[in-house]
């Protein structure tokens, strides 16, 4: 079966929690902090695995989870940070945020590995927090949770011929002739109900990857038929076969036919309307063919496509066709080599990240009677600590003077008594 949509679940392993312990060390029973920081919860990566050509793996797991890091231990022992989690996925893999369907990143390249969600932090031992002031903390960090997903993910094919043409115009069958491919093929209009992949081998070391395209109809850009399941398997392509029944065997007319298609290619995207296209009159071993070649070799001719008239069924036409096609080929890719930037000084990969607002970035609004602080970095810093401790207390009030909060209420002429809330913790504001 080809699956070419998915949809999964990612979670990213949360940092395991930095301790509270003190030395015990022999005439030394009470010695100082020496509470040991957790270890950092595994991340998610993604991995293009050459191997697979579907998204098949996904419909029997649709769950991924790293593990989390490890508690922090006495004598100051760090806890063990847990082992990443890679998923494999096939070239052309794009990945979008399955709620906003922002496009996270578009895994093209074999090998290429990405960043998808990064695993949480472990939190600090009560070693960090003694001072001058206070020598002996009784607090720790709690780890950061780690980062979750709900992913889309969309498989484009990645191939340098495609063929596209209406039902039932013999493209499975001109694939079949033209590579090792072994597509179902009969007499009847959507044969092909999934996307077919074939290497043309041309000899000398030369191949290319030649994809069947299952047949589009009038409305296809969209989503008539299964329009948009199927024409976002062209996108990629460099080179695009335009095969026409020439003989009108379903009783269409091949004008018609390569006209529509063309319309329908240019109202899904532009850059298919741009994309070089070699026009392919099938079927010429058919009578009724004969009335129609010199007609779709004219239309072509106007809109600056190649043309070429074949028979799948018999294989005429077919070398001078290929070996066009080989040519054509190798002319687009020269030119792509000469004008196209490294991939690694111009790839933009969009992917989820921790927030690293730092805690002294903060607003503060109105809401009511209550002022609310708002800040990334302060809230996300305060989920880390146990705020039912009067020491953890003492500690943010040294912190919010450090940050400057203090002085802002005080700009802001709020009333003595009034409600301060800042993430889970609410206090009365004294000046």
């Amino acid at each position: 079966m080809f699956m070419d949509r998915a949809v999964i679940f990612i979670k990213a392993g949360d940092g395991g929690d930095g301790v509270t312990r003190w030395r015990r060390e022999k005439y030394e029973p009470a010695g100082g902090p020496a509470g040991g920081d957790g270890g950092r919860g595994g991340s998610v990566y993604m991995e293009v695995d050459p191997g697979l050509s579907t998204l098949m793996d996904f419909r029997y797991r649709k769950h991924y989870k790293a593990a989390n890091g490890e508690h922090g231990g006495s004598n100051n022992r760090h806890g063990r940070d847990a082992d990443d989690i890679v998923i494999k996925v096939p070239p052309g893999t794009v990945v979008r945020d399955g709620e906003s369907e922002q496009i996270l990143v578009d895994l093209t390249e074999p090998g290429q590995r990405v960043l998808i969600a990064e695993g949480g932090r472990g939190g600090r031992g009560n070693t960090h927090f003694k001072n001058a002031i206070r020598q002996a903390p009784t607090f720790a960090e709690r780890g950061e949770p780690g980062l979750e997903y709900q992913l889309q993910l969309e498989l484009k094919l990645i191939a340098d011929v495609g063929l596209v043409g209406f039902p039932n115009a013999g493209k499975s069958t001109l694939l079949s002739v033209v590579s090792a491919a072994k597509p179902k093929i009969a007499n009847y209009p959507f044969t092909t109900l999934v996307p077919n992949l074939g290497v043309v081998d041309r000899g000398n070391g030369v191949s290319y990857v030649m994809a069947d395209i299952p047949g589009l109809i009038e409305g296809a850009h969209e989503g008539v038929g299964l329009g948009h399941e199927f024409l976002r398997h062209v996108e990629r392509t460099r080179l695009l076969l335009h095969v026409v029944d020439a003989a009108g065997v379903d009783g269409r007319d091949p004008v018609d036919d390569y006209t529509t298609i063309k319309e329908e290619l240019l109202r899904y995207s532009a850059h298919l309307a741009q994309c070089p296209m070699v026009v392919v009159a099938n079927k010429t071993d058919l009578p009724d063919a004969q009335g129609h070649i010199q007609e779709l070799e004219q239309a072509a001719a106007g809109n600056d496509h190649s043309f070429f008239a074949i028979s799948a069924a018999t294989t005429a036409g077919i070398e001078p066709l290929m070996q066009h096609v080989t040519e054509q080929l190798q002319a687009l890719k020269a030119e792509a080599v000469q004008t196209e930037v490294s991939p690694e000084a111009s790839a933009v990969i969009h992917r989820p990240q921790a927030l690293k607002s730092p805690v002294n970035r903060f607003t503060v609004r109105r809401d009511n009677e209550e002022f609310v602080v708002e800040g990334e970095g302060l809230e996300r810093y305060m989920r880390r600590l146990d705020l039912t401790s009067d020491e953890v207390v003492v500690h943010l009030q040294r912190l919010f003077e450090r940050i400057g909060l203090y002085k802002r209420l005080a700009d802001m002429e709020v009333p003595e008594g009034a409600t301060v809330r800042v993430g889970e913790l609410e206090f009365e504001y004294q000046e």
